[in-house]
């Protein structure tokens, strides 16, 4: 299966909610250059709030990224799970899967709010952006506008 994965995980706390940290973190990238990799490989970037938003990037059996991937007529059928289910916002009616010819691409967004088990330290947020191409693509596939968008984000306050 010709596929090219990247997932970006960005993360904050409330220090970032507002003003120029949250101006810093809106500013993070939706999509980055591929570098060489093995096919079964996704390319992963991590951006942290304690890090200023620096991306940190590394690899990942595909196996162990959060998204479906099914090869069924010729297209490529692509849908995120959304771990873990105790997070905000609930997803009772997600969108249905999407499904790739070779040369097409879809960014797939989704969010999460996380309180400490106890409460003492308050919230912590996710933005879980997965950039998909099936078929044969340039390094740089990422960082023009998809061929198919899915934005599953929810209010998280």
């Amino acid at each position: 299966m010709d596929v090219t994965v990247q997932w970006i995980r960005t993360s904050w706390t409330k220090e970032s909610r507002g003003g120029k940290a949250a101006a810093r973190r809106n500013a993070v990238p939706v999509g980055f250059r591929i570098p060489d990799m093995p096919p079964s490989v996704a390319h992963v970037v991590r951006l942290h709030e304690r890090d200023g938003f620096a991306p940190c990037d590394g690899q990942e059996d595909l196996r162990k990224v959060d998204v479906q991937l099914r090869k069924d007529d010729g297209r490529l059928r692509v849908l995120p799970r959304v771990q873990p289910l105790f997070a905000i916002p609930p997803r009772p009616r997600r969108p249905p899967a999407v499904r790739l010819v070779p040369g097409q691409w879809v960014r797939w967004q989704l969010n999460y709010r996380f309180s400490s088990a106890a409460g003492v330290r308050g919230w912590s947020y996710w933005l879980d952006t997965f950039n998909i191409a099936y078929g044969p693509v340039e390094a740089d596939v990422f960082l023009s506008p998809p061929t198919m968008l899915v934005d599953e984000r929810g209010p998280v306050r």
